[in-house]
C-alpha cells in the first residue's frame, strides 16, 4: 500500500533523471524528447500537489500546514515561471542549459524541504489507509491537469481546479504532436480519443473534487 510520502518521491526520482537524461543528452533531437517528459511530468506534478497534497497541509496540521502550504505554494511559483521559459526553448539555444540548470536548483531546494520537513510532518498524522487514499487522488488527479506550465493560472482550488480542467484537454492536444523519449512507457499519454473524452468530462471531474473534504 503506496503512502502519499512515497507517491511523490518517486515523482522526484523521476523528475531528477530526466533532468540528467538532458544534460547528458547527445543531441538536440534527444534533448527536445526528454525536455517535453520534463515538463510533462513537472507541470502535472506540481498541479497535483496543490490540488491534493497542500489542501491537506490546512486541513490535517493547521496553521502550521497553512504556513508549510503557502510556502510551498510560493516556491511552486518560481518554478513553473522557469518552466514555462523553460518549455519553449529549442534545444541547441544558448539559454536551453542555463534555464534548465536555475529551474533544477531551485526544484531540488524545494524538493529537499518537502521531503525532509513538510512530507513527513503530514505522513505521520495521517493513517495508512488515509495516506493510501491520498496516493490514489494524487495519482488520479495528475491525469487530469495541465502537461504544460501555466504560472499565471491560480494555484488554490476550487478556481485551479476549473481553469486546470479547462487548459488540460488543450494540452493534451498539442501533446500529440510533441516528441517524446522511446525508451520509457507510455511517454506521451495523450491519444485523439483521451482528449475528446476529457472535453465531455469537466463536469463529472468537478463533482468528484467537490466530494467532502474528508475524503482524499
Amino acid at each position: 500500500m503506496s503512502r502519499i510520502i512515497d507517491a511523490i518521491k518517486k515523482d522526484h526520482r523521476e523528475l531528477e533523471q530526466y533532468y540528467n537524461n538532458i544534460i547528458n543528452a547527445k543531441n538536440n533531437d534527444e534533448a527536445t524528447r526528454w525536455q517535453n517528459q520534463f515538463t510533462w511530468e513537472l507541470a502535472r506534478h506540481s498541479i497535483g500537489e496543490e490540488l491534493v497534497v497542500y489542501p491537506a497541509f490546512e486541513k490535517v496540521l493547521g496553521e502550521q500546514g497553512k504556513q508549510m502550504a503557502d510556502k510551498d505554494r510560493a516556491e511552486h511559483q518560481t518554478v513553473k515561471e522557469e518552466l514555462k521559459k523553460f518549455q519553449n526553448l529549442k534545444a541547441g539555444h544558448p539559454e536551453f542549459l542555463p534555464t534548465l540548470k536555475a529551474l533544477m536548483t531551485d526544484l531540488s531546494h524545494h524538493i529537499k524541504e518537502e521531503e525532509e520537513e513538510d512530507l513527513p510532518t503530514l505522513d505521520q498524522d495521517l493513517s495508512a489507509d488515509d495516506s493510501a487514499s491520498m496516493a490514489r487522488s494524487f495519482g488520479r488527479t495528475k491525469a487530469f491537469v495541465p502537461s504544460r506550465s501555466h504560472p499565471s493560472a491560480p494555484n488554490k482550488p476550487p478556481f485551479e481546479t476549473v481553469v486546470g480542467l479547462m487548459a488540460a484537454p488543450i494540452d493534451h492536444l498539442a501533446d500529440l504532436f510533441r516528441k517524446f523519449p522511446d525508451d520509457i512507457i507510455s511517454p506521451n499519454p495523450s491519444t485523439k480519443e483521451d482528449v475528446a473524452w476529457q472535453l465531455t468530462s469537466i463536469e463529472k471531474i468537478l463533482l468528484y473534487r467537490g466530494r467532502k473534504s474528508n475524503d482524499f
